[in-house]
């Protein structure tokens, strides 16, 4: 009767260590993508600060793939706060992600902590 119990918690264990890493794996992804998007987020925010500095008449230019185009002062603005607000919202789905990543890790790793619990008060 040990052998069953053994080989199911062995199966127990490995399919949390395969989660684990998976999960790990996802975790840093989501640190790496939170991180670039702070990134932008900051470059849009310091430009927009330096744009605004700036009288209306400066001519701006927006770089688009390898030729830059002439936009007025108030689209170049507006495209750089909506950059911000949607580097935001990414971040905010990431940490949410993350939450629930590491939520799914613990909850598994409690399901074998009472998996073993049990067996032992068998």
């Amino acid at each position: 009767m040990a052998a069953p119990i053994d080989l199911e918690l062995k199966k127990a264990f490995g399919e949390l260590q395969v989660k684990m890493i998976d999960t790990q794996q996802k975790v840093k992804l989501a640190d790496l993508q939170i991180e670039q998007l702070s990134r932008v987020k900051k470059h849009a925010n310091l430009t927009n600060a330096e744009i605004t500095t700036l009288p209306n008449t400066t001519r701006m230019y927006e770089g688009v793939g390898r030729m830059f185009i002439l936009q007025s002062k108030d689209v170049i603005n507006r495209q750089l706060v909506e950059k911000q607000k949607t580097a935001d919202e990414k971040i905010k789905e990431l940490e949410q992600k993350k939450t629930y990543l590491e939520r799914s890790v613990k909850d598994a790793e409690d399901n074998i902590r009472e998996m073993l619990m049990s067996r032992r008060a068998q």
